[in-house]
């Protein structure tokens, strides 16, 4: 579809040649172009749509990329990367060696600042507002776009209260539309929500932390955002300008539904409709296991209580919020306060399942090991989306965290093949532990139709035979079983390779790794975390300990950050998809 002024803006400089009052047409052309992509290609869509008309203010007001723009989180950078020389390659978005969803800096000199996870573009952005004091470029200009969900974070309050004490060239954008994914949480979003009304009369918050603060303005008013933009840009020192939004702009749907058009997948690019997926039924997801799972326990064990940083509907922790209010708390985006605050609870006897993305827990790793593992509290950590997640690339994938949590004492780290052992393993921790433990498990869904089968405890530590073999054994975490189990059925060249899912990474079940050592000669682990300090190295380790002679050979993602692709793609990049597990055992087989 031709976009009469989008067709003719490449980059910012061409944009700053149109009159004012072009640009509410082009804010219109924009928008239809984000639409028409990510309905074919999905992607991150509400997010984006919400800042159309301050994307362009800001690119038509200041000089970047000489000035500094730095946009929290990234879900709604698209149309700041359409207009910075990306819009030819915007169908890329999130596919396989094409553009990242999310600002980066190697991408682009346009994207000051690589971001994936929240709150940190104030911190960035006035460490570049000092740096170029301390350089002497006093004309530069930086600024950070942040999201009412993600300034409630600790993090951007600290950069909130270092910049007060400055005189560094820095505005803060908030862009306030009272949701982050699931609708924004806590005491700061009800006072947003009182300024917003006009009714909040206590002292304003951002003007206390010296800022000199400006609005609430209508953030699709591209007259006043330009006036208000340039008003600003001859201020010096902390600025602080409130911008009102609305999130899916523009879109019906994704008006009316902001949860579920954060990130809709396919859709009808003229009506709004989802594209309904096949009818068949499906296994269910690994993250909704959890949800109905932790009710049915809940329902059972008053001492249970659920604990998520905001992501209620990702994790399914909203089963729980509607079933059993009182007892499930969103603490928004505060993955350190999340750690802690279970383990208050867990000192006065209740039973915390602590529900947190993998890669978001790299955020509260000090809370795990102080707050929680040092003081052996009996924390149930659900890491969800462990391993490679696919398009979301290199910031959100949960490939750290059996290395990262290995090396933590007095911790167990358990992983799940499939949703009966999943539930099995929830049911059995809450009957009483002494110690804490990871559960980690993968985006996506199960294998199994019929999950629901009668809870039954699980022996800490120990592994399980699935395969019996006599030369080759590959032992496996999590779901990489299916991997396996998948290569070796009903392969005649594959008879003699026995397949052990170890199912805990910590402890090992050393009982059974003497066994396999003393019977097999080469020992394959596969993972689906880093490959460096992970499941593969504690095999290792054993081995060394125990100077067993046994060739061992590891499976798992590579000492590199992974991009972004589907997560078959990623799997076959990392050769641990079932094509490179095939081609290693028939070059063992070969050489035995």
């Amino acid at each position: 579809m031709q976009k009469q002024l989008l067709d003719h803006i490449n980059f910012p400089e061409d944009l700053r040649q149109l009159s004012q009052d072009n640009l509410s047409a082009l804010a219109q052309e924009l928008r239809e172009f984000i639409i028409d992509i990510v309905a074919t290609k999905e992607g991150h869509l509400g997010a984006s749509l919400g800042v159309v008309e301050l994307t362009i203010a800001l690119h038509y007001v200041f000089n970047t990329p000489e000035d500094l723009l730095i946009w929290d989180v990234g879900h709604q950078a698209y149309g700041h990367k359409i207009l910075t020389g990306r819009k030819e390659i915007f169908d890329t978005n999130r596919q396989f060696g094409g553009i990242s969803g999310f600002p980066k800096r190697d991408e682009s000199e346009y994207d000051t600042f690589g971001v994936g996870h929240s709150s940190t573009s104030i911190s960035a952005a006035l460490g570049m507002a000092i740096a170029s004091k301390v350089t002497g470029n006093l004309q530069k200009q930086h600024i950070a776009v942040i999201g009412d969900a993600s300034i409630a974070s600790g993090m951007a309050f600290e950069g909130l209260n270092h910049a007060g004490v400055t005189d560094a060239n820095l505005l803060v954008i908030l862009n306030d539309n009272a949701i982050g994914i699931d609708p924004s949480v806590g005491a700061l979003k009800q006072y947003l929500t009182n300024v917003k009304k006009g009714t909040e009369k206590q002292d304003n918050i951002f003007e206390a932390l010296n800022f000199d603060y400006s609005g609430p303005i209508d953030g699709h008013d591209l007259p006043k955002l330009i006036a208000e933009l340039e008003r600003l840009k001859s201020m010096s020192g902390p600025k602080f300008l409130h911008v009102i939004t609305t999130k899916g702009k523009g879109l019906k749907q994704a008006e009316e539904n902001q949860v579920k058009y954060h990130a809709p997948g396919k859709f009808n690019a003229k009506t709004g409709e989802l594209i309904a997926t096949s009818g068949l039924s499906q296994p269910p997801k690994f993250q909704d296991v959890f949800g109905e799972t932790i009710v049915e326990l809940a329902k059972e064990n008053e001492k249970i209580v659920g604990i998520t940083p905001a992501m209620p509907t990702g994790s399914s922790l909203k089963y729980m919020m509607e079933a059993i209010p009182d007892r499930a708390f969103d603490v928004g985006i505060a993955e350190q306060h999340a750690v802690t605050l279970a383990a208050g609870m867990a000192t006065q006897g209740l039973i915390p399942f602590c529900n947190i993305y993998s890669t978001f827990l790299q955020r509260a790793y000090d809370q795990v090991i102080q707050d929680v593992a040092l003081q052996k509290l009996p924390v149930i950590f659900c890491l969800d989306r462990a391993g490679l997640v696919g398009e979301d690339g290199a910031t959100h994938h949960g490939v750290f965290d059996l290395a990262y949590l290995r090396c933590i004492p007095n911790l167990v780290i358990f992983a799940p093949r499939h949703a009966i052992e999943l539930r099995n393993i929830m049911y059995t921790v809450q009957q009483g532990i002494n110690f804490p433990i990871a559960i980690r498990y993968p985006r996506g869904r199960c294998t199994l139709l019929d999950w629901k089968k009668p809870f039954e405890t699980i022996e800490i530590g120990k592994g399980e035979c699935l395969k019996e073999g006599k030369d080759i054994a590959i032992l496996s975490v999590g779901t990489t079983s299916n991997t396996v189990t998948s290569v070796l059925e009903n392969n005649i060249d594959f008879e003699g390779v026995g397949h052990y899912d170890m199912r805990f990474v910590k402890p090992l079940d050393e009982d059974l790794l003497h066994t396999l050592f003393k019977r097999y000669k080469v020992i394959i682990s596969i993972e689906d975390g880093t490959i460096v300090g992970g499941f593969g190295t504690a095999i290792l380790e054993f081995a060394n300990a125990n100077d067993y002679k046994s060739k061992i050979e590891i499976m798992g993602v590579r000492d590199t950050f992974t991009e972004h692709g589907t997560i078959n793609q990623l799997k076959s990049v990392n050769g641990i998809d079932e094509a490179s597990l095939r081609k290693k055992l028939q070059k063992l087989i070969v050489r035995s």
